[in-house]
């Protein structure tokens, strides 16, 4: 056997993953967010790449400042109805007096208030602009009411900044400890809470970091929990709760026992409660009913994060003859244009290492902009077949959701799976039941009894939703039960799979909701 170099020749198809395949294939998994983020950086990389707005009005170029005041001076024969006569704004000599002010405008000037200056005139518009030193732009701005360019004013900069839970308090302890000492202790505790308005950091580490005495740590921090809102501060919910039901002098021995219980307000366990504190059933009741009125969050008024709107990319609409209408929403799509004559013009007296950029510009812009159509193409034929399969949940609701998976899509439209994957991420779809994520008519299948035609999983979800809030206090569902009524309605489902819809649900168990449910309807006889 011997060993020795040979040359081979041998035929193969490869798939060449080049950069602006890369691209295309990040454009389609991109959100409506993220793609605006990726747009503007590649219009301040690409110099031949431009945004066009669908809503641009036509400028009045060329008009100068002379030409928009000269408007202002009518004459005969134009758009402001020839010769000025009595009472006309645009006449030569404007009346300043009372006596021609009355005449003009037939009211009685009698009781209007008196001018404290001395009188100004001006004999026409033009005059009285130049005379006031204001270009022709800024007069007409102010007079109009509108802002600069003659736009309508922001009115969102006038409005007051909401402050943060920080500087709320902040405020406060520069009002409530005039010592320095104690007023570094207190910024320490308030950088040290969270939005939700609990203290996260240790009290003690916050001692040694400042170097101070635990005593007055201490008191500095009963300070801090004694301001607004109230319950901040706390440590835990326990101690937010006596917090507040100091405030409202309800912290009594019984009220104490029951707040150092709260595993047991949580299970609605009555009867251990009210042996615990040492009161009746309804003493209990009331406690329970005085807890819930109770802000377990105080610090969430300010913390608010900025609620970000969702921007459907597809619409859906009904048409006339009973089917749907499924288009790209126009105002999430991004408007990119490539400047081709800016490209000739400069690439004409270019040297040769800038003709090489414009080209390589030039290559990624096109190439851009066939992504970006590319990438729309793609949203709209996966949308308008997931529209077609989902036409009894578009026509009936959820109960009628059919189970779906990414090959029945990618199989009908000729595409990959991973294609279908990535277009369904972060998109949404405007319907007329509301706004959902694509993903959210991929549902898994589960088997009737007789059969017949696979449920959803997420109608099933919705039927145990529905089984639960229409019980009764006395007669709550157990997991067994909900399995019986499905199998009754043709849903062969396991005990398992009842329970794990229920917990991704958030719905208690049986024997917690019984607890909730009884505690709820003695509630409203014993209601504070």
């Amino acid at each position: 056997m011997s060993i020795s170099a040979k040359l081979m020749m041998r035929q193969g198809q490869t798939l060449v993953m080049t950069p602006q395949l890369l691209q295309a294939i990040k454009l389609l998994q991109f959100s409506n967010m993220e793609l605006s983020a990726f747009l503007h950086e590649e219009l301040e990389r690409n110099p031949l790449l431009e945004t066009q707005d669908g809503d641009d009005a036509p400028a009045r170029d060329g008009q100068t400042a002379e030409a928009f005041a000269a408007e202002f001076d009518a004459g005969p024969g134009d758009d402001f109805g020839g010769e000025p006569h009595e009472g006309d704004w645009a006449r030569d000599t404007l009346a300043v007096d009372s006596a021609t002010l009355s005449s003009d405008l037939g009211a009685d000037m009698s009781n209007a208030f008196q001018p404290e200056g001395p009188a100004v005139t001006a004999t026409s518009p033009r005059e009285a602009l130049e005379g006031s030193g204001l270009s022709a732009t800024s007069w007409t701005g102010a007079g109009g009411g509108g802002g600069e360019d003659g736009e309508a004013p922001n009115l969102e900069a006038y409005v007051a900044a909401r402050p943060s839970l920080h500087e709320h308090l902040a405020d406060q302890l520069s009002l409530a400890c005039p010592d320095p000492r104690r007023r570094l202790i207190g910024q320490a505790i308030i950088d040290g809470i969270d939005e939700t308005g609990y203290l996260r950091e240790n009290l003690a580490d916050i001692t040694d970091r400042l170097d101070a005495d635990p005593a007055e740590t201490e008191a500095v921090l009963a300070l801090v929990q004694g301001f607004d809102p109230s319950g901040v501060g706390a440590r835990d919910l326990a101690e937010c709760l006596a917090i507040q039901l100091r405030e409202r002098d309800r912290y009594d021995p019984a009220m104490q026992v029951f707040v150092a219980n709260l595993p047991l307000v949580a299970r609605r366990d009555f009867t251990q409660l009210a042996r615990l504190c040492g009161v009746d059933a309804e003493d209990v009741a009331d406690m329970a009913t005085e807890l819930r009125a109770l802000d377990p969050k105080p610090g969430r008024a300010f913390g608010d994060a900025p609620i970000q709107p969702l921007v459907a990319d597809v619409i859906v609409r009904p048409a006339a003859d009973g089917s749907w209408h499924v288009e790209l929403n126009s105002d999430a799509l991004p408007r990119v244009l490539v400047n081709h004559s800016y490209a000739a013009r400069v690439s004409a007296g270019a040297r040769d290492g800038d003709k090489t950029f414009i080209s390589n510009c030039l290559q990624n812009a096109n190439w851009l902009t066939k992504s970006l159509e590319q990438r729309s193409r793609t949203i709209l034929k996966v949308a308008s077949e997931i529209v077609r399969l989902q036409d009894a949940f578009l026509t009936k609701g959820v109960e009628h959701l059919r189970p779906l998976n990414l090959r029945t899509i990618a199989d009908a439209i000729g595409m990959h799976e991973s294609t279908v994957s990535r277009v369904t991420s972060n998109k949404y779809m405007m319907t007329p039941r509301g706004i959902f994520e694509l993903k959210y008519f991929f549902s898994a299948s589960i088997a009737t009894t007789s059969g017949g035609a696979a449920h959803s999983a997420e109608s099933v979800r919705f039927r145990i939703k529905q089984m639960i809030d229409r019980e009764a206090p006395d007669d709550v569902l157990s997991d067994d039960a909900i399995v019986a009524r499905l199998k009754a309605a043709d849903i062969d489902i396991a005990r398992r799979t009842v329970a794990k819809y229920r917990d991704s649900l958030k719905i208690p168990s049986s024997v917690d909701r019984r607890r909730a449910k009884m505690a709820l309807a003695r509630e409203p006889a014993h209601a504070v």
